[in-house]
């Protein structure tokens, strides 16, 4: 009976513990998830501070796609639209420095994506030599 209580207990930490890990990669994934987050904050990095230098660097992504994903950075603190008035109006975004928050998450999946393009050459060439 003692035994069943406290495997009761551990299963319920376990499942908190899941719930809590569950619930921070959620909450990564609405902030950055998706196709073109981190792609277009990598390119702001790399010092596209414009709407079409952005979307120039950021391959097959659209404007309205693009204009939509500028919002949701900035709605979440990654980075703020500057708009000069004058003849004609500038617009340019810069990056946060809450954005700098992300440099470990983009380096181990630039390293990740590195090493999965590798794995997956390898195997294919591999599905070559046999046939």
């Amino acid at each position: 009976m003692a035994k069943s209580k406290e495997t009761e207990t551990d299963n319920k930490a376990f499942t908190e513990d899941c719930h809590k890990v569950l619930m921070a990669v959620s909450d990564a994934l609405y902030a950055i998830g998706g196709k073109w987050k981190l792609m277009i904050i990598i390119a702001m990095a790399r010092g596209n501070r414009r709407f079409t230098e952005i979307q120039r660097q950021v391959t097959g992504i659209s404007a309205r796609v693009l204009s939509s994903e500028l919002k949701e950075l900035e709605l979440n603190g990654f980075i703020i639209k500057k708009v000069e008035s004058g003849f004609p109006v500038t617009i340019e975004y810069e990056l946060l420095p809450y954005s700098q928050t992300l440099e470990e998450v983009v380096g181990a999946m630039t390293k990740w994506g590195m090493q999965h393009r590798e794995k997956i050459k390898a195997e294919m060439g591999s599905e070559k030599a046999e046939k």
